[in-house]
This record gives structure tokens, C-alpha cells and sequence, in this order.
């Protein structure tokens, strides 16, 4: 009997079946399924963990091929001001299935407050840019990035850059079409009216010239820089997969922050910077020049005796504010006491009494910076500063300001923005004066690429909008000194990331704000539960303390294997 006739006569559910068995043990043969199952089995024989079944599960789970980015969901959240936020959620192909890894938010731009007059208008842009932010991640960002490794954290932030430069250049060349499109007249408006707005002024400063001193000119301030709608959601979408890559990997973000920098194992805890009051613009009081008035601890202190610290200071400073003010104390966006003042004089009394009354050594325990955010209070039309309601002064009448406040008070050893960055003469002038025994710190959030400003020794870097995790390593490690500045305000409340940013790019200083909010305590809250870890865990290196001023150099650290190497 030939074979083609002994086939025939085998039943077809016995031939289907023979060929579906030599298929998959070609296809188990292939993929090496037999000598997988073999050593897992005997090393289960040999190991006879209690758990057999999660040793078994464990095993073929670091098998898995590496998650990929299946989908991006961008979503409108509310931040801890009930303002309109961007967040991304990034999810990811794990052993066969989609899962969500993580999310994250980053601020955009400060809302104003509802008193505002242009309240409702800034909301409605506001809005605009979240609304663009989500558009962006659920279309054209989640289509770029679908597939890629997470865990490659610079081509990502290639694709974001990239990408948002694409839509910069378009806005960039929207907006020229737009001026090119405008009548003459409509031209000549614009251009004429600040040249006789000009003539204008000469013509009554000439009329009432009596001497022969003459102030020098007020340089012409730089374009502010654009907020492009939509840019949230490229710091938003690289930050979530940063969180997603260090998900995978099974370790914290900072320890992924830091393998990004690649840095050493050792860590250090940046020194907080706590926000004590808040004296600004938004503050109840007619002073507007500090900001906000910092306090620095010594260096080698844990978070929270620094925290218990602060709060036993500004429990002395609410008693003092409630006896002898009208007002009494309250709270400001910062989070920090709220104080209605007029002379930049009186928060630094009340702080000096507070320390005082509180056994503190101002000046040696503690130090105080001084957020004067210049910038903010510039009267272009008249070339002046308005330090107070109805009080302007000149750059130059500022640089006396800050050399009476630093001479009367030496603990103010770190001065932040106290100038526009045009007014190079006054960076160097008053460099030249206090440079000795106080530091001056410029925000460079915006500006990274410009030329360093005279007698600058310190920066400011705040993680927003546009700017991803390999952007702030990469400006971290061309300027040294850098302190990150929180701006909670714009956050989600459960947001804790800066704090991982902060120990992982291994700065010295972090700004997380004052000692209130969810926002803000959940920061300090995680930077603790890091710094209990670094412990446990024998890789936390302890600062010596440091004098003033505090960010000419790195701050002096010892640890076991420093003092080994002595």
C-alpha cells in the first residue's frame, strides 16, 4: 500500500492535530521555550523558594521584551491654585499588555489672582495653552513617540525638542505674515508712537534740567520671552518618562536622574531653602521689592530639623506680626507669611527679633537670601524701579539700596534677580561692593544660552514649560551653582517630582517654598523620605558647613570613603 494511500485513510482530525503538534514544537524550538522551562525548573529544584509559583512568575518576567510607549494621554487637571493644568500619562506594552507607568505635570505660566483686572482674559489664555498642551500629546506627540524605549531619555527629548522647535518656527512665522499683512498707517502707528513718546520725554526732561548731572540712559529692556501655547506639554510628556523609565528599572527617580548625569553613587541632600515671608507685589503691604526673604540653614542638618526649625521661627514671627500690626499675619502665594510693610527695613527686624526670641544665631545658624525679582517692578516709561507703592528708583539709587540693606544686615548673604539683566553696569557695580561678603543669583530659566552677567555666582533654574530632564542636565552641568526653584503654585498638590530632580542632578541648593500647602509639603515630605533612604542605604554624604558667601564653591563634604582616601 503506497503512503499516499495509508494517509488517506487517516482520519483528518488526527492529520490537523499531528501538524498543529509538529508547528508549535517548531515554534517552541525557534523561540527556545524547552531549555527556558529547563533551567527554570531546575533552578526552582535547586533554590526550592517558599513561593514557588512567584519565583516561577518573577523569572519569565525579566524575560519580557523591554516595554515600549504604546499611547500618550495628555489631560486637563487643576493645580493647587484651581487654575487650569496640563498632565501626561504615559502607558506602555508590558509582558503583552498595556498598562499606565506614570504621569507628570509641569508649571506652565502663574495664573494672576482673581483680583486682577486682567483676571478673566489671562484665564482664557490660560486655558488656550492647556487645551493646545492636550492637543499636542494626543496627536502628533503620541504618534512620534508610540514605540519608543522609555528608558532612552535623550532621544525622547531629541523628538520633543524637535517637535516644539517645528511649532515655534511656525508661530514665528505666522506672527511676521500678520505684521507684513498690516496697512501703512496701522505700520506707521506702531512705529512712530514710542520715537514721539521719546521726543516727548527728552523735550520735558530738557525743559526741567537745572544741573549739570544727568542720569545715565535706561537701557531698553529685552522682548520677554514668548509662551508658546502647547509648551507645557514638553517638559509634561519628558518628565512622565523619566518617572516610567525609573518604574521600569525598579529604582527611584533620582538614582535615574543621577545614571542620566552619570554620576558617582554617592548622594547628598541640597540644602532647602525655606520662604519665610513674602513681601511682594501680592502682598497686603506697599512694599514690593523683597519678594520673598529666604532662609538658609546651615549645610549638615536633616530636613526635618530644618523644617522643625522654620516652623518654631514662624510661630515667634505670626506672635510678633498678630501684637503689633493691624493686620496681623497671613498667608501668601509662596506659602510663606504674608507681611504688610513699607521699607524693605521691616521684614528683616522682625525676622532679626523672631531669631532672637527664639535662641537662634542669625547669621550663624541661619542665613537669609532675598528674592528681589527686580524684573517685575520696572517702570519703563520712567526708567525706574518701583520698590514701594509711589517710590521709584533709579538702577543706580537700587545699588545703594542693596549696599545699606547687606551692610545693616549680614546675614543677607545671597541676593536673587536684583536687577533686569540689561543693567550690566549695576550687575558689576554692586558686584564690586558686597561681592566680598553676599552673592548675587540670576534666573537663567529663560535665559541659558545668554552671556553670564558681571559678578554673578549663582543661578536660578525653574522646571517649566518647554524644558526637559536632559535640558536641565545639561544646563546643570554648565552652570555650577545652580539651585532649583520650585513654583508649586502651578502644580498638582500630589506632584513631588523636584525634589528627585534636585538630589539627582546633585545641586546644592533646592527652593520648595514655604512651610504650607499640600503642594509644598509634599515636596519637602518626599526630600525627607529621600534622605531617610540615602541612610538606610549608606550612600548619603554629609556637608560640613559652610561660611558666607554661600555659592562661591561647592559646599566642603566628608564621607566614609573621603576620609579614607585622607
Amino acid at each position: 500500500m503506497s503512503y499516499r494511500g495509508f494517509t488517506s485513510r487517516v482520519p483528518k482530525e488526527e492529520r490537523d492535530l499531528c501538524d498543529v503538534r509538529t508547528a508549535a514544537a517548531e515554534f517552541y524550538r525557534v523561540n527556545g521555550v524547552p531549555q527556558l522551562i529547563e533551567r527554570a525548573l531546575n533552578e526552582l529544584f535547586f533554590l526550592q523558594p517558599e513561593d514557588v509559583h512567584g519565583y516561577l512568575a518573577n523569572y519569565f518576567t525579566n524575560l519580557c521584551a523591554p516595554p515600549r510607549i504604546s499611547r500618550l494621554k495628555g489631560r486637563e487637571v487643576y493645580d493647587a491654585r484651581g487654575q487650569l493644568s496640563i498632565e501626561a500619562e504615559v502607558f506602555c506594552i508590558v509582558c503583552n499588555e498595556e498598562k499606565s507607568m506614570s504621569s507628570a505635570a509641569v508649571s506652565s505660566h502663574s495664573g494672576p489672582k482673581e483680583t486682577s483686572p486682567v483676571w478673566k482674559a489671562k484665564s482664557q489664555e490660560r486655558a488656550d495653552h492647556v487645551l493646545t498642551a492636550a492637543q499636542w500629546i494626543n496627536g502628533p506627540l503620541n504618534n512620534m513617540l508610540k514605540g519608543q524605549n522609555p528608558c532612552d531619555q535623550s532621544d525622547v527629548d531629541h523628538i520633543l525638542s524637535n517637535f516644539f522647535t517645528a511649532r515655534f518656527l511656525e508661530e514665528k512665522d505666522i506672527q511676521k505674515e500678520e505684521e507684513e499683512s498690516r496697512s501703512p498707517s496701522e505700520t506707521e502707528v506702531v512705529l512712530s508712537s514710542p520715537l514721539s513718546a521719546q521726543t516727548k520725554n527728552k523735550k520735558s526732561v530738557d525743559k526741567g534740567k537745572k544741573s549739570n548731572s544727568v542720569e545715565k540712559p535706561f537701557p531698553p529692556a529685552e522682548p520677554p520671552e514668548p509662551a508658546l501655547p502647547g509648551s507645557s506639554a514638553i517638559g509634561s510628556v519628558s518628565l512622565a518618562v523619566a518617572k516610567t523609565a525609573a518604574k521600569i528599572q525598579g529604582i527611584p527617580l533620582y538614582k535615574h536622574i543621577a545614571a542620566l548625569k552619570n554620576r558617582k553613587a554617592l548622594f547628598h541632600i541640597p540644602v532647602p531653602l525655606v520662604t519665610l515671608l513674602s513681601c511682594g507685589k501680592t502682598s497686603p503691604g506697599k512694599l514690593s521689592l523683597l519678594k520673598e526673604v529666604i532662609l538658609i540653614p546651615k549645610a549638615g542638618q536633616r530636613v526635618k530639623e530644618i523644617i522643625t526649625m522654620t516652623l518654631e521661627l514662624q510661630k515667634e514671627m505670626m506672635r510678633i506680626m498678630n501684637t503689633s500690626t493691624k493686620a496681623g499675619a497671613t498667608l501668601g502665594d509662596s506659602g510663606a507669611l504674608a507681611a504688610t510693610y513699607e521699607r524693605p527695613e521691616q521684614p528683616l527686624d522682625l525676622i532679626t527679633e523672631a531669631c532672637t526670641n527664639s535662641g537662634l544665631a542669625l547669621g550663624t545658624e541661619i542665613h537669609l537670601a532675598l528674592n528681589c525679582a527686580a524684573p517685575e517692578l520696572v517702570d519703563c516709561s520712567k526708567g525706574k524701579y518701583e520698590v514701594s507703592a509711589g517710590v521709584l528708583k533709579s538702577p543706580d539709587e537700587l545699588v545703594d539700596v542693596y549696599q545699606t540693606l547687606t551692610s545693616r544686615y549680614p546675614a543677607v548673604v545671597a541676593l536673587i534677580d536684583p536687577f533686569r539683566r540689561e543693567d550690566i553696569d549695576q550687575w558689576e557695580k554692586l558686584s564690586n561692593v558686597i561681592g566680598d561678603s553676599c552673592s548675587l543669583l540670576s534666573d537663567i530659566t529663560f535665559k541659558s544660552k545668554a552671556p553670564p552677567l558681571p559678578g554673578v555666582r549663582g543661578h536660578v533654574l525653574k522646571h517649566i514649560r518647554e524644558t526637559t530632564v536632559s535640558d536641565l542636565i545639561c544646563i546643570t552641568s554648565e552652570h555650577q551653582g545652580s539651585v532649583m526653584m520650585g513654583t508649586a503654585c502651578s502644580e498638582p498638590c500630589s506632584e513631588d517630582s523636584l525634589s528627585d530632580i534636585a538630589v539627582g542632578l546633585d545641586l546644592d541648593y533646592v527652593k520648595l517654598g514655604g512651610l504650607s500647602g499640600a503642594e509644598r509639603m509634599t515636596k519637602y515630605n518626599r526630600l525627607i523620605s529621600i534622605e531617610e533612604e540615602l541612610v538606610q542605604q549608606g550612600i548619603l554624604v554629609c556637608e560640613e558647613k559652610h561660611p558666607p558667601p554661600l555659592f562661591t564653591e561647592r559646599p566642603q563634604r566628608q564621607c566614609a570613603a573621603a576620609e579614607r582616601t585622607d
